[in-house]
């Protein structure tokens, strides 16, 4: 549980000033595990103009990314309070998923797009590769194209 709470404890407390939003160099520096701090690529488009959105539709220039609003505290957003609100958005979609889930489905994604586990684990921030691996599912058809791949090569080597 102390593992599945720092993700998130990470992502709630990047402040605006760690984005950098330099057009074709879109990046964040997050704190993690240990005070230890990297680097996150922003290379989705639409997450990209999603983000410029939001961050045009804040009141302030300074401070935590997720702020609460409750009571005018304006500190960061806790664990709970997402939590609420992802089980609500979930429920109104009609979807069974979990917050650490999105985590797990974003390494899959990675793997079966032929991401490299190292590039993987640095990005999710893990020190040791069988972490990454817990996380990363192959699927069939990704399994079979490399296999299908492996195997042409193999037929055209004398």
């Amino acid at each position: 549980m102390k593992d599945f709470l720092e993700h998130y404890r990470e992502a709630l407390n990047i402040h605006l000033d760690d984005l950098d939003l330099t057009k074709g160099d879109e990046h964040l520096t997050v704190l993690g595990k240990g005070g230890q701090r990297r680097t996150v690529l922003l290379d989705d488009p639409k997450l990209l103009n999603v983000l410029r959105k939001y961050l045009r539709s804040l009141d302030y220039e300074h401070g935590p990314m997720f702020q609460a609003q409750k009571n005018g505290r304006g500190g960061p957003l806790r664990y709970q309070s997402v939590q609420e609100r992802w089980q609500n958005y979930a429920a109104q979609a009609v979807v069974a998923c979990t917050l650490h889930q999105l985590r797990h489905s974003h390494a899959t994604e990675l793997v079966n797009g032929g991401v490299s586990l190292g590039t993987i684990r640095k990005r999710l921030g893990h020190c040791h590769i069988q972490t990454t691996l817990r996380y990363a599912e192959v699927s069939d058809a990704s399994a079979d194209a490399e296999l299908r791949k492996w195997r042409r090569k193999q037929q055209k080597t004398p």
